[in-house]
């Protein structure tokens, strides 16, 4: 082993060493609520909150919970998702439900085209739950950072980046990401969203499109694909001009190519909007072998971001989002995690409760597919010039006049899973989580969803992916 590092004994036997030169120490909280991976969008729909129970699986038999604070977060108020979504649609996601749409009332349907809800943003048992439980996460993140308890925050059930002010969009209801970043504004004057999602963060870009507060940096596959959004030439406007990012993209995205362009990018994005957070977007449909994805990228490719933004040492918030292969993207947050926290994971998977998922390599790392990079040298020398020279018009660090500090949203959160000693069947089970104390929890208002379609759901992923 070499000089200066250190390495950790997991459940299996598996050594964790610190990584590299930026292996500094950083205080991780994670959040997590494990009734997440009960809600099922539906048969046959892509998105599936079950890879968020496989990630933590993962990450909990790799002993890096260990390493973190764990928190269950407090499921957002309808007062808190309602900072950036209108009051009518907060309403309509916090009353609607399967049964009350098989009244088959024709003002439902009404409402439901009026807010984009339907076949690809679904109405499921828990809808509300689930969205407050993602919410609660990323602004339970966004507290954190602000109270500078910790340096790196990390939520895998957030990065919802299409939902907008008024409207469902591309699997998302709630934008956990807008609620999370609103709340970082209290306190930092700049912040950096990037997002590394196949898709185009149009959601948080649109929110954000007309301050200088708030830089957002999307890379993505642009053309004929969703959401149609995401030119390099859409740029903000008002106050916000220049101050949205876009990188567009074509199919067979590799890792040397990506990072050629991720990071002389977002090195010239530090040097010259000096943000005092960044929020991280991990959209592992970017990664090879995605259902709906088109890129190439390695787990090691994707994390490469998170490492270099890591190495800046600015307070940090990192996200899920979209990821449609479950395996690979319970492996990607998974190693992301390991990276967040500084260490090396094995690549050999350590035998967890899903581990025939992960056949037949069982590897941390799935070799990328064959296909062919559409991102030719010339296309990516004039978008790197384009962005170089759209930041060359920015003001360095644009100043915000702060009068006062508004205060810091008390969210009430569970104190920290001890998950090391807690029982496995309590873990792992498809059955409901419930906190230590079941006195207190009896009495919040922490309302989770029982695990009766739990096994519905698992059966589906395994024969879909």
């Amino acid at each position: 082993m070499a000089r200066g590092e250190r390495a950790a004994e997991t459940e299996s036997g598996a050594s964790l060493p610190s990584v590299g030169t930026d292996a500094m120490k950083r205080r991780v909280t994670y959040f997590y609520e494990p009734c997440i991976g009960d809600y099922y969008y539906g048969q046959g729909h892509p998105m599936k909150p079950h890879r968020i129970r496989m990630a933590h699986n993962l990450i909990v038999h790799y002993g890096l919970h260990r390493r973190m604070q764990v928190n269950r977060p407090f499921p957002a108020a309808e007062a808190d998702i309602g900072r950036f979504h209108s009051d009518d649609y907060v309403e309509f996601l916090s009353s609607v439900s399967p049964q009350i749409l098989s009244e088959n009332s024709h003002s439902h349907y009404r409402q439901l085209k009026r807010f984009n809800v339907g076949e690809d943003c679904p109405v499921f048992d828990g809808l509300f739950d689930f969205c407050r439980a993602s919410a609660g996460g990323s602004i339970g993140a966004a507290v954190r950072l602000n109270r500078a308890d910790a340096d790196i925050a990390i939520n895998w059930a957030g990065g919802l980046h299409h939902a907008k002010k008024a409207e469902a969009s591309g699997f998302c209801y709630v934008n956990d990401i807008v609620l999370g970043i609103l709340e970082l504004l209290k306190v930092h004057r700049r912040v950096l969203y990037i997002d590394i999602d196949v898709h185009h963060g149009d959601g948080v870009e649109e929110a954000f499109y007309t301050t200088d507060r708030v830089m957002t940096v999307s890379f993505h596959k642009f053309g004929d694909f969703f959401p149609g959004t995401g030119h390099i030439k859409d740029i903000g406007v008002g106050a916000g001009k220049n101050y949205s990012l876009n990188v567009p993209l074509n199919d067979g995205l590799d890792d040397e190519t990506f990072r050629s362009l991720f990071r002389p990018v977002i090195q010239k994005v530090m040097n010259v909007y000096q943000p005092d957070a960044v929020v991280l977007q991990c959209g592992a449909d970017s990664l090879s072998g995605d259902r709906l994805g088109c890129f190439n990228l390695t787990v090691k490719g994707h994390a490469d971001c998170l490492r270099f933004l890591r190495s800046f040492n600015v307070p940090l918030m990192v996200l899920g989002g979209g990821g449609y292969t479950v395996r690979n993207v319970a492996r990607c947050w998974c190693y992301e995690t390991a990276v967040a926290v500084g260490v090396e994971p094995n690549p050999k998977l350590p035998y967890n409760e899903y581990y025939e998922y992960f056949g037949p390599d069982y590897t941390l790392h799935p070799e990328p597919s064959n296909m062919e990079n559409l991102n030719t040298p010339r296309d990516l020398e004039k978008i790197r010039n384009a962005l170089l020279e759209q930041l060359a018009r920015l003001p360095h660090a644009p100043s915000v006049p702060f009068q006062t500090t508004p205060s810091i949203i008390q969210v009430p959160e569970e104190e920290e899973e001890h998950m090391d000693i807690r029982p496995k069947r309590r873990i792992w089970s498809g059955e409901d989580f419930d906190s230590d104390n079941d006195d207190d929890m009896a009495s919040s208002k922490n309302s989770v969803l029982t695990a009766q379609t739990s096994s519905r759901c698992g059966g589906d992923v395994m024969d879909e992916d």
